[in-house]
């Protein structure tokens, strides 16, 4: 355990003893934050906690839609976004997110509580013992939230569902949408078999004893986690591979299901309107990956597949075939990850069909839409695949992993013909964009329009708010 994980239980006990005092500070803060605004000292605040808003991926798009919606129908209503970004400004941060997601956001009802400890969630401040010790850091990290501003109402929209039972002690209603949760059954049953993978490290997957201690450090985890998440008044999942996890982990062990809130399932609000606007036809030999630099999207994966498809089907090489990695670049980390993908195209010989976009506004990102053919998402259990569904409305042919949210609700068939390719290795996905740039001219167009037809028809972003709506996120408020 390292020095960080030390310092965090200090204030966390400190938490449970300082509730009166944050509550009593804060209220100050607030009335200060009210005025600022020129808001009247009884308007309601309803906050999000999402300390990487500026992140611009698509849990940041929920978030946005979710404010933006709720700006239009309670215009009454103040939100509050606590963020660790405490390098942007309100004005910057809008601007990216009308540049990143064409979401035009009022800055009179809309207000930011910038915070200084985000040093304590960061999955490197913890080399081991990462679940625990980013746990108890958001803990840490919402006493510093409390202390600046008290809302009426709190959503945890990033899935620290460890601030629930802080929010609930100073008598705060409170929710959670969860994109993946931090530790499910799959996780348990990887460790388990032992299988290697970017969250389970050889030197542990090869040894019995470590696999052992992991293995209970997990169960451990998942009990605490479930007690912490059972603290939610309204749960939203997005998908339904989250849902189902999400409630398996409520029910685990002795808990049983008496007393928990039934995990409802929004899906993410897609930009489907401007997307779909997109033409069908005339589409480069170009494949794009819209992701950002984390190491659970394994780019690596689609650099791999690239180089299998080359050495498979040579004549792509004079054909000019391009692979193009879209996405956020955020921090050092992000930095070091493109850099090893580069490393990675030398190596296998691809670096002439491989390229970089980094941190790129929307309308870029759209006009890649627009030229595609493919698009690529390897992630193993994706919780949901937002990206998915960006290409589908583009109409760009989507192969995704065999897993999670592309596999049980996004690539499924519409009157029983395909909308798109799974694939689970570099081999598997190689022959998918192969079968992809192989097909007739009608057979091509026809997979594109019933792939749009879908996107468009179940993630739009009116069947999101309709499903915000629905969730009961109003109660909260009660």
């Amino acid at each position: 355990m390292n020095s960080i994980l030390l310092a965090s239980l200090l204030p966390v006990s400190l938490v449970l003893v300082s509730l009166v005092y944050l509550q009593a500070r804060s209220a100050k803060q607030r009335r200060v934050a009210l005025q600022s605004l020129s808001l009247p000292p009884s308007t309601k605040a309803f906050a999000f906690f999402h300390p990487y808003c500026d992140a611009g991926g698509g849990g940041e798009r929920v978030l946005w839609s979710a404010i933006a919606y709720i700006q239009r129908t309670h215009p009454d209503l103040l939100c509050v976004v606590y963020t660790g970004d405490t390098a942007a400004t309100k004005t910057s941060i809008l601007e990216k997110v009308q540049s990143r997601f064409a979401i035009n956001l009022s800055p009179a009802t809309l207000h930011f509580v910038f915070l200084t400890k985000r040093v304590f969630i960061e999955d490197s401040t913890y080399p081991r013992l990462t679940l625990i010790g980013q746990s108890l850091g958001s803990v840490v990290l919402v006493a510093e939230a409390l202390s600046l501003f008290v809302p009426d109402a709190y959503i945890d929209t990033m899935g620290y569902a460890f601030t629930l039972p802080i929010v609930r002690l100073l008598g705060i209603p409170a929710g959670a949408y969860v994109h993946y949760p931090t530790i499910s059954p799959p996780m348990i049953a990887r460790v388990a078999s032992r299988s290697t993978s970017y969250a389970n490290a050889q030197a542990i997957s090869r040894s019995r004893v470590l696999s052992t201690m992991k293995l209970a450090y997990y169960h451990a985890f998942m009990l605490l986690y479930a007690l912490a998440l059972r603290r939610a008044g309204v749960l939203m999942v997005n998908s339904s591979w989250t849902r189902n996890h999400v409630a398996r982990v409520l029910a685990y062990g002795t808990l049983g299901r008496w007393g928990v809130v039934r995990p409802r399932v929004v899906y993410p609000s897609c930009d489907t309107r401007e997307m779909a606007r997109l033409p069908l036809e005339g589409r480069a030999r170009v494949v794009i990956s819209i992701a950002q630099f984390r190491p659970e999207k394994n780019h690596a994966a689609q650099v791999r597949a690239l180089h299998a498809l080359l050495e498979a089907h040579p004549a792509y090489k004079a054909e000019g075939i391009e692979l193009v990695l879209i996405g956020g670049c955020r921090n050092a980390e992000d930095k070091a990850r493109v850099e090893g993908l580069r490393a990675l195209a030398r190596e296998l010989g691809v670096e002439s069909h491989v390229q970089f976009v980094l941190n790129a506004p929307y309308p870029d990102v759209l006009a890649w839409l627009g030229r595609a053919s493919i698009g690529l998402n390897t992630m193993v259990d994706e919780h949901f695949g937002i990206n998915v569904v960006e290409f589908m409305a583009a109409g760009v042919i989507p192969i995704a992993d065999a897993s999670g949210g592309p596999l049980e609700d996004i690539i499924l068939p519409v009157e029983g013909e395909i909308t798109g390719y799974h694939a689970m290795t570099p081999e598997t996905f190689a022959a998918a964009i192969h079968t992809a740039l192989t097909l007739s001219s009608a057979e091509d167009l026809a997979i594109r329009q019933r792939a749009r037809t879908r996107a468009v028809q179940e993630f739009s972003e009116a069947k999101f708010e309709a499903a915000w709506e629905a969730s009961g996120w109003a109660t909260l408020l009660a």
